[in-house]
């Protein structure tokens, strides 16, 4: 039985990480190769994984997707969406993709004479699903060997760990005060009952 325990407490585990990975912004040395607009349907599966239609217009299943695309320095390309966040979760307050669509397409390089930036985004990129990445802001760097120390992630992550430390002490004072108490006035009469029945 103690196997199904840990099943348990690896699934859960396995989802939390999984939502941290994909929620904590990630930052990505590329160079962009151009901007597109598509028109892009979020009814299926998919539909989830998008954050909302530009702030001030409807949501809709069927609307028009902006998408940089980027090639890493090792050669390989990179397609993020650029979508307004707006008050939503995840919590990045973006509401100036038109404007980072405009930064996008004024960095734009070619091979010959790139223009490395850093793309700060959060999410995956699932091909199989038409996934992206949203890209909340871009920075032009000097080169593609810039390197970066993720500062917000950890500090997130470090507060994350206090408050669940905190839940946890938390939850054994109310063990302690209310539960235990509990179990053991249960106990007790249980056993009083006990002695009176088999005192008959």
């Amino acid at each position: 039985m103690r196997w199904v325990r840990w099943i348990i407490l690896l699934l859960i585990a396995l989802f939390i990480g999984g939502f941290l990975h994909y929620t904590l912004p990630g930052r990505d040395v590329v160079r962009i190769t151009g901007t597109e607009i598509i028109r892009a349907d979020l009814s299926g599966w998919n539909r989830m994984f998008y954050a909302r239609s530009d702030t001030g217009n409807t949501d809709g299943t069927n609307r028009d997707l902006r998408l940089i695309n980027t090639t890493q320095p090792d050669g390989n390309v990179s397609v993020y969406r650029n979508e307004d966040t707006g008050f939503g979760w995840p919590p990045y307050f973006k509401l100036d993709s038109s404007n980072l669509h405009a930064e996008a397409a004024d960095l734009t390089s070619t091979s010959a004479n790139p223009q490395w930036v850093v793309i700060t985004h959060y999410g995956w990129r699932l091909p199989a699903l038409s996934i992206y990445p949203n890209a909340v802001a871009i920075r032009a760097v000097d080169g593609p060997d810039v390197t970066f120390f993720p500062w917000l992630n950890i500090v997130i992550l470090l507060l994350l760990a206090g408050f669940v430390f905190f839940l946890w002490r938390l939850w054994e004072r109310f063990e302690d005060r209310v539960i235990d108490p509990a179990v053991d006035w249960v106990l007790v009469r249980w056993a009083k009952l006990k002695d009176r029945v088999s005192g008959r």
